[in-house]
């Protein structure tokens, strides 16, 4: 189904939810056929190729990735032992610029692109009513947050089997386990990782629904963004860092401990929970009383 399809709907279907679905559906497809989208997407599964020949080269010679010195993300200098090792690299390396920035251009513009295309009021005209073409809006950027995430996470894999050996792996807390298990753990730390967005996109939905411009929205979310990373590393701030939503996003590294560590996780995904409640009833409170008559 197509937009042009949900907007032509009848009035009548307001409260069908299979209606619900086709916005959703029509939503998704609308984002992802975007060049934007897919500019974004070609770099974030661009990043595992890069860091993948840079630690074959490097290694080529029986260096050690990371000169040795534990430069580089976390997970780089086991890359050689295991490919698989590179999934957990490249999204260490994505969190925290690539993956916040991507996901912060598709919710600057979820609300504030359609307002600046003048498509928003057509948008309500349709059985969408405000409160769920919100909802819709936001469910389209989680479905990106686990998209974007599941891209680098596929890139790296195929990238670390096919210059590095696979197999067996070693855990942080040194015992071995199957590479199934650990094929296992990659995709559970990716889920960790799409969940850890969460906050991201609430705010930059926020933002959306304070302007009419999508590049103003945008660029004021990956500011923000990038605002909470640099306040995350001053140490005078220590008292305010574990309440920036970007504190804990790199605690997906205790997945790979035996047993798990699950503290810094459930606090991440407590934190991204209580961001997504607060800006996202922001967002609400602000959509439902914007202006969209101009």
């Amino acid at each position: 189904m197509s937009r042009a399809d949900v907007l032509e709907a009848d009035t009548g279907r307001r409260t069908n939810p299979l209606w619900s679905l086709g916005l959703l559906r029509s939503e998704l497809v609308t984002t992802v056929r975007r060049w934007r989208t897919l500019a974004l997407l070609g770099v974030l599964a661009a990043v595992p190729v890069l860091v993948g020949i840079a630690v074959r080269i490097e290694t080529r010679g029986g260096g050690s990735a990371g000169g040795g010195s534990g430069e580089g993300p976390a997970f780089i200098t086991q890359i050689t032992n295991n490919g698989l090792f590179l999934v957990f690299t490249a999204l260490a390396a994505t969190l925290p610029f690539f993956l916040p920035m991507a996901v912060g251009v598709v919710a600057g513009d979820a609300i504030a692109g359609e307002a600046g295309a003048g498509t928003l009021r057509y948008l309500l005209v349709a059985p969408a009513g405000r409160t769920r073409l919100l909802l819709t809006k936001y469910a389209t950027v989680l479905a990106f947050c686990l998209l974007a995430t599941l891209v680098v996470a596929v890139s790296a894999l195929i990238v670390g089997s096919l210059l590095f050996p696979m197999g067996e792996l070693t855990t942080i807390s040194g015992t071995r386990i199957s590479f199934a298990e650990g094929l296992g753990r990659a995709l559970l730390i990716a889920l960790v990782v799409a969940a850890s967005l969460v906050g991201v996109a609430a705010l930059g939905l926020f933002v959306s629904t304070l302007t009419n411009s999508g590049i103003a929205a945008m660029a004021t979310t990956v500011g923000l963004v990038i605002t909470v990373q640099i306040v995350d590393q001053i140490p005078q701030l220590h008292a305010l860092q574990p309440y920036l939503f970007s504190h804990y996003w790199l605690s997906f590294a205790d997945l790979m401990r035996d047993p798990v560590y699950w503290d810094d996780l459930v606090r991440n995904l407590g934190l991204q929970g209580l961001y997504a409640v607060v800006f996202g009833s922001a967002a609400w409170a602000r959509f439902t009383a914007k202006d969209i008559s101009a």
